[in-house]
């Protein structure tokens, strides 16, 4: 047994999910994927994949094995890369997530840069804003809004932040008025967003002489989807409060419009997260640097166009 090579298979098994599809990304027969699993689980004597018609799972034993070949590939892959001509080619698969909104407006209009870059990694990018586990799920990294909690087995990066903004459609505030101070928000209605860490609708938070104020709005409306979230406001239903990045083209049109604006709210960081390892993937950190590099610019744009 090849004991380097069943490694890899196992890895791409568990980072694709399925043994059929791990073996059409590796170009081999799914008996010999199968194969060298079990070698591997006979080798250590211990189960590291729960198998049913539907689907699989790694076991304890299996997260902490994928986590250490994980380990091991990427080290080697880091040296490899350290060679003359290696240098500054990453190549391989990369599973990344991020949420829907972030990914539409922000990462998706400047994909194309980063394929020019590094024609040799695959990209895949899922989007989510639940708690991911990056080991048990095969994913590389995640971006998340938000401070993130201390993990002895994570890093986090700060990319950026962006400012929330409270903003209704000009039919809207032609109704009701436009509100000019937060007790203000008692006349008005607005539309809620279901955060999926709390199950409930995310409360508004503003900076009043240094501290923070929250207000609970009257939601005639609540959904978990930041599209819909804004769509909502367009169709005139009621006030939001949106990240900057997720109205700023609507603010420009006019389809929005910006209220309370001597009212700050706390900047919400923007972070990248991945396992902590001794030797970051080339993949990895060519992904971490470049998203830092356009989350920067783009925070440029966030922070001149909407008024703190």
């Amino acid at each position: 047994m090849d004991r380097l090579q069943s490694m890899q298979i196992f890895s791409r098994v568990v980072e694709m999910h399925s043994f059929t599809r791990a073996a059409d990304s590796l170009s081999l027969p799914p008996s010999r994927v199968t194969r060298a699993v079990k070698e591997l689980e006979a080798v250590l004597g211990v189960c590291l994949i729960r198998r049913t018609t539907r689907h699989i799972s790694l076991t304890s034993e299996g997260s902490h094995y994928y986590d250490h070949c994980r380990r091991l590939l990427a080290d080697i892959e880091a040296v490899e890369s350290s060679f003359p001509g290696k240098a500054e080619q990453p190549r391989g698969r990369l599973r990344v997530d991020m949420t829907l909104s972030l990914a539409r407006l922000v990462v998706i209009p400047a994909i194309k840069d980063f394929q020019s870059r590094f024609p040799g990694v695959e990209l895949t990018m899922t989007m989510s804003d639940r708690t991911v586990e990056l080991v048990q799920e095969g994913i590389d990294c995640v971006i998340r809004a938000g401070i993130p909690e201390d993990s002895p087995s994570l890093i986090a990066k700060r990319v950026a932040s962006f400012n929330w903004v409270t903003c209704a459609s000009p039919e809207y505030l032609a109704q009701h008025g436009i509100p000019t101070t937060l007790d203000d928000l008692d006349n008005h209605q607005a539309v809620g967003y279901l955060s999926s860490r709390t199950a409930r609708p995310m409360e508004w938070d503003f900076i009043v002489n240094g501290e923070e104020r929250t207000v609970r709005m009257r939601e005639t409306l609540i959904v978990n989807d930041t599209d819909a979230y804004v769509a909502c406001a367009l169709e005139g239903v009621g006030l939001i409060r949106a990240g900057s990045y997720m109205v700023l083209s609507h603010l420009r049109s006019g389809k929005l419009r910006q209220v309370l604006t001597d009212y700050r709210s706390p900047a919400v960081p923007l972070s990248v997260l991945y396992p902590k390892n001794r030797h970051l993937s080339p993949t990895v950190r060519a992904f971490v640097d470049w998203i830092a590099k356009i989350m920067r610019e783009a925070e440029t744009s966030w922070r001149t166009e909407v008024k703190d």
